[in-house]
């Protein structure tokens, strides 16, 4: 960073990580914090005020954006789209789900019912 060189900081789980980091990154260079959310959720706790504080810190630092990495489920594009988050990277597999954001959801357990009753019946179970 302090060469002009954009780097990226990844494997990062905690609040005083993203400070150290902040401490380091110089303002006229563009930069991104990896904040490891999906994982820090993996841990049994709520990602949203470390990402939100950390948003907090990277905003400080001029060009600097922060990235929710690791994410787990659509919702968590949801969460960061709502706090404003800068950038979330996202699995092939949760691309493939988003057709499903905002599905009606008397629909949806209509279409998971008969995909229930299409697996058994490809099974040859029966009664």
């Amino acid at each position: 960073s302090s060469d002009g060189i954009k780097v990226n900081v990844t494997a990062i789980f905690t609040v005083e990580q993203v400070q150290m980091v902040c401490d380091c990154l110089y303002e006229g260079v563009p930069s991104n914090v990896s904040v490891f959310a999906g994982r820090i959720a993996d841990a049994g706790l709520d990602p949203i005020p470390f990402i939100q504080e950390s948003l907090s810190l990277v905003n400080s630092v001029g060009l600097s954006e922060l990235i929710w990495a690791s994410p787990r489920e659509i919702y968590n594009i949801v969460q960061a789209d709502q706090i404003n988050c800068h950038i979330i990277t996202v699995t092939a597999s949760l691309l493939k789900k988003l057709p499903n954001l905002g599905k009606d959801l008397n629909d949806f357990s209509l279409d998971t019912v008969k995909m229930f009753y299409n697996d058994a019946r490809n099974s040859g179970y029966s009664l």
